[in-house]
């Protein structure tokens, strides 16, 4: 017995209270099947198993604001295996890793009076919404709205991370070629430099609606939002601004 679970809604505080209720349920269910035997079954794992991934999963993606869906896989046991009629509910517990999502091992324990363990594997995969490419991209290109797009993907996967937002790569440059449907990372991008050593830019003081204008030099290289020390041509000192568009940084009044 390998049943697989997709949810794709985040559960209200009712949905949640019916899981933990579920769950119970599940475990003395299968609690009940086991006592067939006298034995333990590896169905019963597997279905104590998939009962707390569900609600822990659950919890994890309520707790962290997580929106997309999961699918659960618990690994098959070797259905050889046969573990002592447990005369108490059995316990299960995230064994690693700290999230779970991905590869995820569940310990499945038995406190009563002859107490064992039971390491069950399974895979959480979690689908979401990320940034892949629509089209090839060269290094050093500057991504546009129409080089990107929001695909779901497994991001259970994703070892080197992801974006999840268009906005986080959009006028970021390109360090590494990228392919068409290509997942993009934080290492594919870079922030462009803007202003560059030397360059001559426009320094703006504001102060609610007034504001000044006034020439300068950069002294040294900076991107989008970065803080750059700069020199004010007119006055000869040295303040640090904040770039706002090429050729353009700004300081509070």
């Amino acid at each position: 017995m390998n049943t697989q679970t997709t949810v794709s809604r985040r559960p209200a505080p009712a949905t949640r209270s019916f899981i933990r209720v579920l769950v119970a349920l599940c475990l003395l269910c299968a609690a009940g099947l086991g006592r067939a035997d006298n034995m333990t079954l590896p169905e019963t794992l597997i279905g104590v198993t998939q009962g707390f991934l569900e609600f822990t999963v659950e919890d994890y993606m309520a707790t962290n604001q997580t929106a997309g869906r999961y699918d659960i896989e618990v690994k098959q046991l070797d259905p050889r295996l046969r573990m002592p009629l447990c005369d108490k509910d059995l316990t299960a517990s995230l064994e690693s890793p700290a999230q779970p999502i991905g590869r995820v091992t569940v310990r499945v324990r038995c406190e009563g009076t002859s107490p064992w363990t039971v390491f069950v594997p399974a895979q959480v995969h979690l689908y979401r919404n990320v940034v892949t490419a629509v089209r090839p991209m060269k290094r050093d290109a500057i991504v546009s709205e129409g080089d990107v797009a929001l695909r779901e993907r497994d991001v259970s996967l994703l070892g080197q991370g992801f974006l999840d937002s268009l906005d986080q790569v959009i006028g970021q440059k390109v360090v590494r070629p990228t392919v068409i449907d290509q997942i993009l990372t934080p290492v594919h991008l870079d922030q462009p430099q803007m202003v560059h050593k030397g360059d001559q830019v426009v320094i703006s003081a504001r102060s609610g609606s007034m504001s000044v204008r006034m020439p300068g030099e950069a002294l040294s290289d900076g991107g989008f939002n970065e803080q750059i020390r700069v020199k004010n041509l007119n006055s000869k000192r040295v303040i640090k601004a904040n770039i706002v568009a090429p050729g353009q940084v700004e300081v509070a009044m």
